[in-house]
């Protein structure tokens, strides 16, 4: 019986060795990416870099392959919610720990670019940091970015979670937390799983609210921001505040 490369199964030597077409793609992949980097390889192929670490005497291929067309990109299969990971054939522990990791990684890095750094300064770093955390996720987060009076980012806190297309929250809450780290302004953030940024109605009354709870505490309300797919909305920048 003849296999396709791409879908050859697993076999392994009597040594434990790695079958010699697998060693000599898993070396070709390293040294491509570390001549080239990230640019220098698919998501498929960046992928099975990562998933080389978690399967050790397996061709990962079609794995990769797997997480991606179940996931739809790079950045989907890390933020994937491990439920849905666990569900891949060929996912097990070991691949969701390694996957979280770096995800995890991802996230402390754009947020080192951001904290306590004037906000101006730094707005395309804190949309990254936006991105990165929130556009793939399957369902709703709000955050709170707090400010102090020179608009250094001086905290960034999830307020809430919810569904995909609702999530609860507090304007009191907000004002109070605010009070409690003596921010002077504040922007707000969330997600739309859908990927569209156009905020709803009860995105609009939501906000006024905030804005009016931190009004009356001497508060700035800079900006609320919704975050897509790939794209986000400022409601300062369209209007709405």
């Amino acid at each position: 019986m003849l296999f396709d490369m791409d879908e050859a199964p697993e076999m392994p030597l009597p040594s434990g060795r790695l079958p010699s077409y697998i060693r000599d793609h898993r070396k070709r992949l390293r040294e491509r990416f570390m001549a080239g980097g990230a640019a220098a390889l698919p998501d498929y192929e960046l992928l099975e870099l990562v998933l080389f670490r978690s399967i050790l005497r397996q061709d990962v291929k079609p794995l990769a392959r797997r997480l991606l067309d179940t996931f739809g990109d790079f950045n989907r299969v890390l933020s994937a919610p491990v439920e849905r990971l666990a569900e891949v054939k060929g996912v097990g522990e070991a691949v969701i720990t390694d996957l979280k990791i770096l995800e995890a990684s991802a996230h402390r890095m754009a947020r080192a670019r951001v904290m306590q750094r004037q906000v101006i300064s730094s707005w395309d770093a804190l949309l990254d940091y936006c991105h990165t955390t929130m556009a793939h996720r399957e369902t709703e987060q709000f955050r709170v970015f707090y400010l102090d009076r020179k608009n250094v980012l001086i905290a960034d806190e999830e307020q809430a979670r919810g569904t995909v297309d609702h999530v609860p929250v507090y304007p009191r809450e907000v004002a109070k937390r605010a009070l409690e780290l003596n921010a002077s302004a504040l922007i707000l953030v969330h997600n739309h799983p859908s990927g569209d940024p156009t905020p709803s109605q009860s995105d609009i009354d939501m906000t006024a609210r905030i804005r009016a709870a931190c009004e009356a505490l001497g508060i700035t309300l800079h900006d609320h921001l919704i975050i897509g797919k790939s794209v986000e909305l400022s409601f300062r920048s369209e209007g709405y505040l």
